[in-house]
């Protein structure tokens, strides 16, 4: 029996990865299915982030219309813990501020949580594809108004060569070890 060598890595490393909030904004996240659950998945996301000390962006489309970050995420992401930027394009890619702060992070595998899955969040998966980057979506903390358009974007996003998973799965895998000094607080997020 022959062993392959690749270039290509499956595991998803803390060294390597980046995080990107998508439009969790406060006109929009309660028109969302089932939004209270995915929102409690994105903080926890986020606090395991910080404790794995993970670059978080947040991105909001057009605040005028859809209104601030919702609270319970933005006291999260205050000072030090993440860049913000606005944007008005679908895609958090189509914004050049947005775009060089993510390419300048050096950290090709982005993770995605926010909403809509099938609008905002799939055109960035898309755009960081079609760049060379490794999105890896947080299905359990991303959401669309209609379960369909969710199940059809994260299909479509799979198809594509993206990779979808869930808030405990990810946090643990960039954990790698109950030796970890994040070990413990991740552990207790999850209970």
């Amino acid at each position: 029996m022959s062993t392959m060598f690749s270039d290509k890595t499956y595991r998803i490393s803390r060294e390597n990865t980046q995080a990107m909030v998508i439009d969790v904004q406060e006109r929009l996240t309660p028109h969302i299915e089932n939004h209270e659950a995915v929102v409690n998945k994105i903080v926890t996301l986020i606090k395991g982030l910080q404790a794995l000390d993970i670059p978080i962006m947040l991105n909001e489309q057009y605040k005028k219309g859809l209104g601030d970050t919702l609270p319970e995420v933005r006291e999260l992401l205050q000072g030090d813990n993440a860049k913000s930027f606005e944007k008005v394009t679908f895609s958090a890619c189509d914004t050049d501020t947005s775009w060089h702060y993510l390419a300048q992070q050096n950290r090709s595998t982005v993770l995605l949580c926010g909403v809509e899955t099938h609008v905002c969040v799939l055109q960035t998966a898309l755009d960081l594809l079609d760049n060379g980057m490794q999105p890896v979506i947080i299905g359990d903390a991303v959401g669309s108004r209609f379960p369909y358009d969710k199940k059809q974007a994260l299909r479509r996003i799979r198809r594509a060569g993206g990779v979808v998973t869930t808030v405990e799965t990810v946090l643990f895998e960039l954990c790698r070890s109950s030796q970890d000094p994040a070990f413990k607080t991740i552990s207790s997020l999850i209970k």
